[in-house]
């Protein structure tokens, strides 16, 4: 006979315990409060309030089948439930009972929900992956600033990320008008944004790169990289002047907010930057001066630095700056063509695919010429040269494809973050969803394919509470592929770049700054917008 060890004993009894004090207690005591379940083309989200603690079991009763199944246990109030693809028109019902309750028990009314599969349409795919993208910047900001925390899994503190939170700034306006939240909790949020850039540490009007929230002071990016860091300020500049034109003209408070954001921007010290010099530089430190002397030199995602420089109505730089230092680099001009596909700007093959977004969240690429290049059509090929090199794969990594496709800097399963483009040792198989994902106003149909590969075909494992995971590598065994972080950097372009393919919101809010024109005439720009 098979020796029972007392341990083993212990957790029937528990068991049988927990079955008697179910069974006795009324239903709707134990039942989950505030059971929710939102269907989406290929998952359910189902969120429920656990105020009392229990250990919740799910289960899942698809159209078409008699019997309820298992799908997890857990003790948190949030599950995703990825039913695939092919299931869009169905009901599918569930039920959310306490850990050792009868699923069949009379009142299992009280623990059920149901609801019905949408179909998986382009505009239902966006707007989920914007709506789950968006709550980066809204459920998981820090509670107090408001500013959009570095990232998911960071390992040294409260840190907060200043040219992430520019980007998340415009994902909430954008969200307040999908009707994510609402008008006055975006209010508040980029209020307390505000606040915490008002007291926090500048470096001659500059802001760092990163920030201890808790303290308001710079948290260093690197070695030397503890005090002003320009280009980040442009990332954030931007997403503030976005904000300034959203709520311009509306309640005294709004106004009142635009006014606090005119200040902060007019305070930013763009020509001081130059140290006196027809370049533009990119740190300066209190305890290490200008020691980086890392001049912003393009073709990159620095250009929106330029464009904000020179737009400044108090601390201006000249044309001269932008003419002798930004495209004085050997990877400014291109003029090659690679798969059939010319580039006018950039290094070889175009580079990571955040040069076309960051500075383009805002700054509108539709119709901006400088007399060498259409930005758009120039941004529009590098998203093209990357799908086509994906297709070639001249290297031959797992699943490379037109469904599959996009490389920029994100977090790596085998080397942590780090640069992916291609050309380089460092594009290893790993697909950053961002990079596709964020070229949506170039490639809509193509983005969309990747999108729905990701999503209908591989969401349970790329997909997650913030919308798509930093990092795909189909090559390494299941369990490694998939980086499930997210980073404010990669999330923010996401959410901004689909509402402006939806609709040009963010686009049209920065472009009605009147600053921004002055500043792209003296740079030798047109637009049409």
């Amino acid at each position: 006979m098979k020796l029972i060890m007392k341990s083993e004993i212990l957790t029937y009894l528990v068991l049988l315990l927990s079955t008697f004090v179910f069974a006795a207690e009324p239903a709707d005591k134990v039942a989950p409060k505030s059971l929710i379940a939102t269907a989406y083309p290929a998952h359910v989200e189902i969120t429920w309030a656990n105020t009392q603690g229990f250990d919740y079991e799910i289960y899942r009763l698809t159209e078409g089948n008699r019997k309820f199944e298992k799908c997890t246990e857990s003790e948190k109030s949030v599950y995703l439930d990825f039913i695939g693809d092919g299931n869009q028109g169905r009901t599918v019902t569930y039920r959310v009972v306490p850990k050792g309750f009868e699923l069949k028990n009379k009142d299992a009314k009280l623990f059920e929900v149901s609801v019905k599969i949408p179909e998986s349409t382009d505009e239902a795919l966006l707007d989920m992956t914007q709506r789950y993208t968006t709550r980066y910047f809204y459920n998981f900001a820090d509670p107090v600033t408001g500013m959009a925390r570095e990232r998911s899994n960071d390992v040294n503190g409260n840190i907060v990320t200043t040219g992430g939170t520019g980007f998340g700034i415009m994902a909430l306006v954008a969200g307040a008008e999908r009707n994510y939240f609402s008008h006055e909790q975006a209010f508040a949020t980029i209020s307390k944004i505000v606040g915490f850039l008002e007291k926090a540490e500048r470096f001659h009007g500059a802001w760092s790169h990163w920030y201890n929230a808790d303290s308001g002071k710079s948290f260093s990016f690197s070695k030397y990289d503890n005090g002003g860091d320009l280009v980040e300020t442009a990332f954030l500049t931007q997403g503030l002047l976005t904000a300034r034109q959203y709520f311009f003209n509306g309640k005294p408070e709004e106004m009142l907010l635009s006014n606090r954001i005119t200040q902060l921007w007019e305070s930013v010290e763009w020509n001081w930057y130059t140290q006196g010099t027809d370049s533009l530089y990119w740190h300066w430190s209190k305890d290490y001066g200008w020691k980086m002397n890392h001049r912003i030199k393009g073709f990159d995602e620095t250009m929106i630095t330029y464009v904000l420089a020179a737009s400044s109505p108090t601390y201006p730089i000249s044309k001269k700056v932008y003419e002798s230092c930004y495209k004085k680099s050997p990877y400014y001009y291109n003029g090659k063509t690679y798969y059939g596909i010319k580039l006018d700007l950039g290094m070889e093959y175009g580079g990571p695919l955040f040069f076309t977004h960051y500075s383009f969240l805002g700054l509108n690429p539709n119709g901006l010429t400088d007399g060498y290049t259409d930005y758009f059509e120039r941004n529009k090929a590098h998203v093209l040269i990357h799908r086509a090199y994906a297709i070639d794969n001249p290297e031959k990594h797992k699943d490379y494809g037109a469904d599959l496709w996009g490389f920029t800097s994100s977090d790596d399963p085998l080397v942590g973050y780090t640069s992916h483009h291609p050309g380089t040792p460092d594009e290893n198989g790993t697909v950053s969803p961002t990079a596709a994902l964020s070229s949506i106003v170039y490639t809509p149909k193509e983005s969309l394919q990747v999108l729905r590969h990701l999503y209908l075909k591989k969401g349970a494992e790329t997909f997650g509470k913030y919308g798509f995971y930093d990092a795909y590598n189909p090559e390494l065994t299941e369990g490694r592929q998939v980086v499930r972080s997210y980073l404010a950097i990669d999330q923010g372009p996401i959410a901004v770049m689909i509402e402006n393919y939806r609709s040009g919101l963010i686009w049209k809010l920065f472009m009605s700054n009147p600053e921004i024109h002055t500043g792209l005439e003296k740079l030798g720009f047109k637009t049409d917008n």
